[in-house]
């Protein structure tokens, strides 16, 4: 069983720091059904090779198992045709490549590059159609190689173990994960129990590709094995994630699917991260607490930065740091990353010292969701308990809603928003902040500003504002 990574990016063996494997050397690793290596049979600055070989044993696979044996639990395929066991060694063996991780060289990880993925043996049950099916909408370019399944006899067709190469220019975490889920998807088998767990698994693996996936039904309902209640519900929030489905709101979470389908075309959630961490990594930030973290998405951008030393992530919600958990792959993360961040359950309302000591707060989109006591607390907690030298703010403007054909007039986001400030209310509550608690603040949009048809100007969908303590 071979799977083979080859890049001509420059320099090519930048492909080692990415994997985690130096190419001077080989590697093995045991797994539970046999043992993986990993070696480098070229790797030069125009071009670099990986490759991962897995010795499956299949008769320790059967051995000490109750029940009658047959023939083919001792002759089969396993040893060398791609299956699901290849994707659960590219998850043992990868793993901190498939999570986007390189201490090193960080910017490596989100950056496209050529890379080609072949594997000459593979099951295809649906042919290299359903390969094209596959991959060709990811961006790549597929080539199969079709084998009779016997040469004596030519009538008997092809077999549905093809030799697959797909090449394109992508990031390898985004690569590794299209293998990770696709391969048992072609394969149609696992060689394991699937659960509930492998519901997350599939979400967390397809994250940004898979919702808008021509094919993610029958993906879905592959991985999962046709289990019927797994792939059902799957494919619903595969569809919320898509905007084809009216998704229920659930009052206590702070993320509503109308805010969210509106902001998915302008990418802000993107955009608002993308700020937040441009300004603590140019104030020099190296100790930051996300309050009211949600589900992580900004606490992945800030661990993918090897320059934020101390990551601290609360929420009041146990749901949300479950996700975040899941989305951070913490139970994998090596022994140093993992210092670097902790998630912790906690309110806003209340004094708490695990957040006292940073240098710098995040308030990402949570003021809007507390009414005016809870959130003249929150304000004593953060700027005066609490009182880290910087806090950042975002919150939605008010103004900006007008650009939204969802949203009916003088409706909110989020059915859980308690107030949605003007730019003019946003800066009178920061200058109101600045006074009592000895703080500095400049206000800024984030996201496009907008212009009715009558040509009035409504600002960005997004008001920020960074307070800097100078008392």
């Amino acid at each position: 069983m071979l799977l083979s990574i080859t890049t001509t990016h420059a320099p090519a063996t930048d492909l080692g720091y990415l994997l985690h494997k130096h190419p001077d050397r080989a590697q093995t690793y045991d797994l539970a059904f046999g043992r993986a290596h990993v070696f480098y049979p070229e790797a030069g600055e125009s071009r670099c090779t990986a490759c991962l070989v897995i010795d499956v044993d299949p008769v320790g696979l059967v051995r000490g198992k109750p029940g009658e044996r047959t023939l083919d639990q001792y002759v089969n395929d396993r040893p060398y045709a791609a299956s699901s066991m290849l994707a659960v060694a590219i998850a043992r063996v990868f793993g901190t490549a498939l999570s986007g991780i390189c201490k090193p060289r960080p910017d490596l990880v989100t950056t496209p590059i050529p890379l080609e993925a072949s594997i000459p043996a593979l099951p295809c049950r649906g042919g290299p159609e359903l390969l094209r099916r596959l991959f060709e909408p990811l961006g790549y370019t597929v080539s199969a190689v079709t084998r009779p399944l016997d040469t004596a006899f030519p009538s008997w067709g092809d077999s549905a173990v093809i030799g697959v190469s797909i090449s394109g220019t992508v990031t390898l975490t985004d690569l590794l994960s299209h293998l990770y889920v696709l391969i048992p998807v072609l394969d149609n088998e696992k060689h394991y129990w699937v659960g509930d767990d492998e519901v997350a698994k599939l979400l967390r693996h397809g994250e940004g590709w898979l919702a808008r996936h021509p094919e993610r039904e029958l993906i879905a309902r592959r991985f999962l094995k046709y289990r019927r209640n797994l792939a059902d519900e799957c494919i619903r929030q595969l569809r919320e994630q898509d905007g084809d489905a009216q998704a229920d709101i659930d009052a206590e979470s702070t993320v509503d699917p109308r805010e969210e389908e509106g902001e998915r075309k302008l990418s802000l959630h993107q955009q608002r991260h993308g700020v937040i961490v441009s300004v603590l990594e140019a104030r020099g930030v190296r100790r930051v607490v996300d309050l009211g973290c949600g589900e992580g998405h900004l606490l992945r951008d800030l661990l993918s930065r090897p320059f934020f030393e101390k990551v601290l992530g609360m929420d009041v919600a146990h749901r949300s740091l479950e996700i975040a958990a899941d989305r951070l792959h913490l139970e994998r993360l090596p022994p140093r990353q993992r210092e670097r961040i902790e998630l912790i359950h906690g309110s806003l309302l209340y004094r708490d010292r695990r957040i006292e000591g940073f240098d710098a707060a995040i308030l990402c989109e949570v003021i809007e969701h507390l009414d005016e006591p809870r959130l003249e607390a929150a304000t004593e907690v953060v700027f005066r308990v609490a009182k880290p030298g910087l806090v950042i703010v975002t919150t939605p403007n008010r103004e900006y809603n007008v650009m939204w054909e969802s949203l009916t007039a003088g409706a909110t986001r989020h059915k859980d928003h308690r107030f949605e400030w003007s730019r003019d209310e946003f800066r009178a509550w920061a200058d109101t902040v600045c006074a009592r608690f000895g703080y500095s603040c400049e206000t800024s949009g984030i996201g496009d500003p907008g212009i009715t048809p009558d040509g009035h100007a409504v600002g960005c969908p997004t008001q920020m504002g960074v307070f800097s303590r100078v008392t």
